[in-house]
């Protein structure tokens, strides 16, 4: 008996998957419950875990009831904030439990430290469906333990930013954000994904949505500054700026908490705090490629490089060969 699946049968499985469209519906309109529920994107590595981590504990601390949701299939958000302790997630902790013929409770999937209440939605395993969809399949079983009746001043919700469509895009296609920041640092890759957030929330505005970006956090800011210009370029304010430090990067590696007033940093991620509460959802401006390389010295990016058209003859190499033009030639008369 062959057990081998068939491949094809399994690709086409993904892609109904991806396509998929989630049945939960989400209000449309200007939000009008006290709970701000704040999208944050950016490029995977760029510090979202530990800026989120430190932002929801110091928010926590100054007695606002948070909840931070991990919505990268990477599961690290609350890695940071429990001390390198991976929760189950929920998308593991609901298969586990379909299985067993159990129905998911709170106490599964929520954990909670310093005042801070923490859950991720998590994903598949490579290769073994669509991460988009995890998001929505997470996001539906949310609604089920009763989301849209809890008690939260804020819901803060992590998310890659080097995605954004299908259910990494949730948030700002369907307005279940009041607002989006992007965290980026002075280098072209990052601040690439966060012109794209950019680009997604500007068009989704054109077709009606409500959210808007807040503004922007800096990582391992090196103050070279174009981070910064991008955030003018688009017009969005700096929310905060995170210097490069070797104590943030020794902490921060050791899972260690610094979004406290026990610790030097804790002015910092109170002043982001507050920001991030008070900043309102704005339209930005998204830049062309040529306008985001021109926030960099042409020598570190290469903006000033010359397109060369290839030729016929350039593909065929060794092959090229003189074709005869069927060009009808009319000699002058």
């Amino acid at each position: 008996m062959n057990d081998v699946p068939n491949l094809k049968d399994f690709d086409a499985r993904l892609r109904d998957e991806a396509h998929e469209e989630p049945t939960l519906e989400v209000p449309q309109g200007e939000p009008t419950k006290k709970t701000q529920i704040i999208a944050i994107y950016g490029k995977g590595g760029i510090g979202k875990s530990f800026t989120l981590a430190n932002l929801s504990h110091m928010m926590a601390e100054n007695g606002k009831r948070v909840l931070l949701i991990g919505c990268d299939p990477k599961s690290d958000t609350t890695s940071l904030l429990f001390g390198g302790k991976a929760c189950p997630t929920i998308i593991e902790t609901s298969t586990r439990k379909k299985l067993a013929g159990e129905e998911v409770k709170i106490g599964d999937v929520c954990f909670k430290r310093g005042g801070v209440f923490a859950m991720e939605l998590g994903g598949p395993e490579v290769g073994r469906g669509c991460g988009g969809r995890g998001i929505i399949h997470g996001f539906e079983l949310l609604e089920k333990l009763g989301f849209h009746d809890w008690d939260f001043d804020y819901v803060l919700l992590d998310f890659l930013g080097d995605v954004v469509c299908g259910g990494f895009g949730l948030p700002i296609a369907r307005d279940m954000a009041q607002k989006v920041i992007v965290v980026a640092s002075n280098d072209l890759q990052s601040l690439y994904v966060a012109n794209n957030v950019c680009s997604a929330v500007e068009y989704f505005r054109k077709l009606g949505g409500n959210v808007g970006v807040a503004g922007m956090v800096i990582n391992k800011d090196d103050g070279t500054g174009e981070a910064a210009a991008f955030a003018a370029a688009v017009n969005i304010p700096v929310l905060a700026s995170i210097p490069a430090d070797d104590d943030l990067r020794r902490k921060s590696a050791n899972y260690q908490i610094v979004g406290t007033h026990a610790t030097q940093w804790g002015g910092l991620f109170t002043e982001l705090a507050v920001n991030v509460a008070e900043a309102p959802p704005l339209r930005p401006k998204p830049l062309t490629q040529d306008g985001l390389l021109g926030l960099f010295d042409a020598e570190t990016t290469g903006a000033d490089f010359v397109l060369v058209p290839a030729t016929d003859a350039d593909m065929r190499g060794k092959f090229a060969k003189e074709v005869k033009s069927l060009e009808v030639v009319y000699d002058d008369v």
